[in-house]
């Protein structure tokens, strides 16, 4: 799994295209959310920053560069000559996930450390790790959903649009309007809840144990898209 994981490290610095993808479009938009705190803090609040700098990374840099990775590998025949060796499945797909989700999360607490620095920290810092992981986790799930729709690399730039403005579109419309208008609608869509719950864990006013209820819905994402991925994701033949 780690001789995997490390060989797809090295792809990623070789492949300039997923290098912007996954690094620097993510991060230059975060340092804007970053810089200009004070007027998306007016727009939303600290929470909302936070949620959508999360989104924004998770969606770019970890889904779509995800999905990418998958497609190409199977296109040139990677899958099939792991399916070959003694590696199982699930090792399989860690090695390959492993540093896109390793990267995401550096770069989301880098983003997030800076964002305290300049304008406070976390009112919750565990449960800003909980949301951060729940919304690792549901993206993983939907970009091995998506992988399975995917025919290529260039497809991959297809596929991968819906979901990417989806989530982030669902992000900013709950970090901003929060949830007192269509709770039940704003929590069930992909990304809702795990706003909420970061917004909950940056701005504080709410009761943990009533925060942790968010992760029912985000968890239900993660479910129904590795169940997906289990029927729509085409593995190489074993030999």
């Amino acid at each position: 799994m780690l001789s995997i994981a490390s060989s797809e490290l090295i792809q990623i610095f070789r492949n300039r295209l997923v290098l912007v993808t996954s690094l620097i479009v993510p991060v230059a938009v975060c340092v804007l959310f970053v810089r200009q705190h004070e007027t998306f803090a007016a727009i939303g609040s600290l929470g909302y920053i936070a949620a959508i700098v999360t989104f924004t990374v998770a969606a770019f840099g970890l889904y779509a560069t995800a999905v990418t990775t998958l497609a190409s590998r199977r296109q040139n025949l990677f899958l099939k000559r792991l399916r070959s060796t003694a590696a199982g499945d699930a090792r399989i797909l860690t090695g390959l996930l492993l540093p896109v989700a390793v990267l995401a999360l550096i770069q989301v607490a880098a983003i997030l450390t800076a964002l305290a620095v300049v304008a406070g920290g976390p009112s919750n810092v565990a449960l800003l790790v909980v949301a951060v992981l729940a919304t690792v986790a549901m993206m993983i799930g939907l970009a091995l959903a998506t992988a399975g729709l995917t025919n290529s690399p260039e497809h991959a730039q297809v596929t991968t649009l819906p979901v990417t403005l989806g989530v982030i579109a669902v992000a900013s419309w709950v970090g901003i309007t929060g949830t007192a208008d269509l709770a039940w609608l704003k929590r069930l869509l992909p990304g809702g809840a795990a706003t909420e719950l970061t917004r909950n864990a940056w701005n504080g006013g709410v009761a943990v144990t009533d925060s942790l209820l968010l992760l029912a819905p985000t968890l239900g994402w993660v479910v129904i898209a590795v169940a997906l991925a289990t029927r729509l994701f085409r593995w190489e033949p074993r030999r």
